[in-house]
């Protein structure tokens, strides 16, 4: 069996979380250090807060300021991690969410969403959230003799769009489509051990969600029912939900797959409904 478990492993690998203060990207970057990487949580805010907390865990980690949506700020990010780690395993491209001036509501109709939040979205989630940091790191990485994985996020929005949301829903579509580019891309013209997949989440409560599936009690809103009557397992998901995909995509138990978006929904994506 420990023969078995050691191609899960993370041992002797680096791993870059950006977005790794987040609710989900730091709970990603928590199974990852226990898994055996050393952890490098990039983030706009609190990425060295966290990066203690995950060495109180026993985790090797250090935090480094990351603006996701800044080209010169992320190649200075890269060059730190790169003088202090030496390379790049890993990357988590975990940066991302939504915002609820983009979102249509009974006061915000779909003519009247400002372009410049729609932008932001979209910047966000595609350009901050994958493309900018997977060139940066990715310049590095493929490099590697060894190859590497970087993880990119997407959502069910990319498989199902979801009602309200259309600036995000269509940037994490963009999202899924880019994984599988830069899959082909990189195994054909560089590294064809380095690897590029995304996890598509189902429903997590999040910061940046609760407003639309939770009222101000606590209580589930319409469009929370909503999802959990569409989810066949009956719930939202947690952070933990998300670790054991991510080690898998992470580690040698995957180093055959390429260009994947992998469902974490509960059942939410193979429901009709009937």
């Amino acid at each position: 069996m420990s023969e078995i478990l050691r191609i899960f492993s993370l041992e002797g690998k680096n791993a870059v979380i950006t977005g790794g203060a987040g609710v989900l990207g730091s709970k990603i970057a928590e199974g990852l250090g226990k898994a055996g990487a050393r952890i490098a949580i990039c983030d706009i805010v609190n990425a060295e807060k966290r990066a203690e907390e995950l060495k109180e865990k026993g985790i090797d980690a250090k935090g480094y300021y990351i603006d996701v949506l800044n080209p010169d700020e992320i190649k200075k990010c890269h060059d730190k991690v790169m003088e202090d780690f030496g390379k790049v395993d890993i990357l988590v491209n975990a940066a991302g969410g939504n915002m609820k001036e983009a979102t249509t509501s009974e006061e915000l109709s779909f003519f009247d969403l400002p372009l410049s939040a729609l932008e932001k979205v979209v910047a966000l989630n595609l350009f901050g959230g994958a493309i900018l940091p997977s060139q940066v790191f990715g310049k590095s990485m493929v490099k590697n003799e060894d190859g590497g994985s970087i993880i990119n996020i997407s959502s069910m929005n990319a498989f199902r769009p979801l009602t309200r949301i259309p600036g995000y829903s269509a940037a994490k579509a963009a999202v899924s489509n880019f994984t599988q580019w830069l899959a082909v891309h990189f195994a054909q013209e560089y590294n064809k051990k380095l690897r590029v997949n995304a996890i598509a989440p189902g429903f997590f409560l999040t910061t940046q969600n609760r407003y639309l599936l939770l009222d101000e009690n606590g209580n589930l809103t319409p469009r929370g029912r909503q999802i959990l009557d569409h989810t066949p397992m009956g719930r939202f998901g947690d952070p933990e939900d998300l670790i054991g995909v991510c080690i898998w995509l992470a580690s040698d138990a995957s180093r055959f797959v390429t260009g994947t978006v992998i469902p974490i929904d509960g059942g939410f994506n193979a429901y009709s409904g009937v």
